[in-house]
């Protein structure tokens, strides 16, 4: 039975391929809840609950290309330091928001600020890697 278009519960927990733990409903004790195959999660999580039983569970391996894609180097920008208002207060090794042309916040990584010129990553954390998840399907909603 598929659970495609279906409000979805599900307990995950996320690794990387050397083990590193990125996310947990389960830490949080509270599962996610999306509609399956609705383009709210990653493509290859998507698609490991979308035949799931509630009560089931299963480990995915998701390649980079399924999960947040690969990193692409055309995300990576070089702005000078006097465009950027309040830049001496910018956290160099942490993410800051800003403001996208439709006025909605997205993150950004501080790369570096080296010689007038701070390095924006604007890839997702997670681009370029490869994504496992323990998943327990709790609830579907008909």
């Amino acid at each position: 039975m598929s659970n495609k278009g279906k409000k979805v519960k599900v307990h995950y927990t996320g690794t990387l391929d050397d083990g590193t733990k990125f996310d947990s409903s389960v830490d949080r004790g509270e599962p996610i809840e999306f509609t399956c195959m609705a383009g709210q999660m990653i493509p290859g999580f998507d698609a490991a609950v979308e035949d799931m039983a509630v009560g089931e569970k299963k480990t995915v391996h998701i390649p980079a290309a399924e999960a947040y894609g690969e990193r692409n180097d055309e995300m990576v920008q070089k702005v000078p330091v006097d465009q950027i208002p309040n830049a001496d207060q910018l956290p160099v090794g942490q993410t800051v928001y800003m403001m996208g042309p439709g006025g909605q916040p997205f993150p950004v990584f501080v790369e570096s600020i080296e010689n007038g010129i701070v390095t924006f990553d604007m890839n997702h954390e997670l681009a370029g890697k490869d994504l496992n998840f323990d998943i327990e399907l709790v609830e579907v909603e008909d």
